[in-house]
């Protein structure tokens, strides 16, 4: 079994696995920063979606999540063709806003690459403000959160 296959004791769920392109690389022959932040976003909608976030959801109900805070700690340069897992979690769950938790490893070796630590607030979109979370879709976030020590 692989590093990435492997159970992860944290309570973290897989959310996106990709790789690494020729065009993702800046001129340090490194993922760039932007291809980070794109990645990660790409899976907590995977996440989001677990508790009930669905794309279903954010259009029926005129609803949205929005970045409000996010911090990348770099530990590990990708390359091309390196592959990716992420992992994610939820942390807090405030009326309004989720605080996450991302971890993204390269997919061969499980080493870690990088941490991602955000908040995520539930917007109104038809009003342009936050506005409280469903109680069931809370109730599943409480339920999921973790305690998350990097590791």
């Amino acid at each position: 079994m692989s590093q990435s296959a492997a159970a992860d004791p944290s309570g973290m769920i897989e959310t996106y696995r990709g790789t690494v392109y020729p065009r993702h690389l800046d001129h340090m022959d490194h993922m760039n920063v932007q291809y980070y932040v794109e990645k990660f976003d790409e899976g907590v909608w995977h996440l989001f979606n677990s508790i009930g976030l669905t794309p279903g959801y954010m259009r029926g109900e005129n609803r949205g999540m929005a970045a409000v805070e996010m911090n990348i700690r770099y530990v590990q340069e990708l390359r091309a063709g390196d592959l990716i897992v992420v992992r994610s979690g939820i942390t807090k769950v405030s009326e309004k806003s989720l605080h996450l938790v991302q971890e993204m490893h390269n997919g061969e070796t499980g080493d870690l690459a990088a941490v991602e630590t955000a908040v995520a607030v539930h917007l109104d979109r038809v009003a342009r403000r936050a506005t409280p979370i469903p109680a069931e879709i809370a109730a599943r976030a409480q339920a999921a959160r973790i305690d998350y020590s990097e590791g």
